[in-house]
């Protein structure tokens, strides 16, 4: 069986902060539509790998393909036109803007220009999910309670309802790839199982989508792959039935 084509591949990256060194030779692969997870102990260099994708530092060797393009290095926003969406640890919403307005921040206009004008309109960008773009109400069909506090600035959300908003507005910017560093930490187990059922209907729609989260038992039905990162490089990969297969001898590694 031909393997299909990877959107994205991140091969033999090394970076650190300073005088040190976090990644060793990461490596990753995501195709289409798939749901893959990084997972480890925390310092192993997850978040690490998520910024140099983001462009949010630069690696000190090896290469980031999007759809085979290099975008090694790359700043954060042109890495965002091409189509990776961020949701970042800690939610980073805008507290002083209302739910409508943090969402309607990212949406572009067909010119591609951010513009809170064109909250339902994206730019014709090669390989977006264009037939079907995101739109407010889109985003609040995903989250209803959204759109109940849709006039309430972000300082008035719970903790739950600022995830679900960081994660509507990445999808705003009618991403190919998704990225959730920490999908569902500090939630409570409602509000993450609201989370969890979201993402199962995200992967339906054939989102390809990178997950960072402890909650390993809700991502193993979700998931298509794994890796898990020791020390900066890859120390495991596989399938979710892989992992049941060899947990006991994996368990080490996630600190379990």
């Amino acid at each position: 069986m031909i393997a299909p084509a990877a959107l994205l591949e991140i091969h033999d990256l090394h970076a650190g902060y300073g005088q040190s060194q976090v990644l060793h030779g990461m490596k990753l692969r995501i195709s289409q539509g798939e749901f893959v997870t990084l997972l480890g102990r925390n310092g192993m260099g997850k978040s690490t790998t998520i910024k140099c994708l983001m462009g949010l530092m630069r690696p000190r060797s090896g290469t980031i393909l999007l759809d085979g393009r290099d975008i090694t290095g790359s700043p954060s926003h042109q890495i965002a036109r091409q189509g990776v969406g961020l949701v970042p640890e800690g939610r980073q919403i805008f507290p002083n803007l209302s739910v409508a307005e943090n969402l309607v921040a990212t949406a572009r206009k067909p010119n591609g220009l951010d513009s809170a004008h064109g909250a339902g309109s994206v730019p014709n960008v090669k390989g977006r999910n264009s037939s079907e773009p995101w739109t407010l109400q889109r985003v609040y069909e995903l989250f209803p309670r959204l759109q109940e506090r849709r006039n309430n600035p972000g300082t008035r959300l719970s903790g739950g309802e600022q995830q679900m908003l960081a994660i509507g507005r990445a999808l705003m910017t009618n991403p190919r790839l998704l990225i959730l560093d920490e999908a569902t930490e500090g939630l409570a187990p409602l509000v993450r199982r609201d989370i969890w059922q979201a993402l199962q209907r995200l992967k339906s729609t054939g989102l390809s989508i990178l997950c960072i989260d402890k909650n390993l038992s809700a991502m193993l039905p979700l998931a298509d792959r794994h890796y898990i990162v020791e020390k900066g490089r890859v120390a495991w990969e596989g399938s979710s039935d892989d992992y049941l297969a060899e947990r006991e001898k994996l368990k080490g590694y996630l600190g379990i």
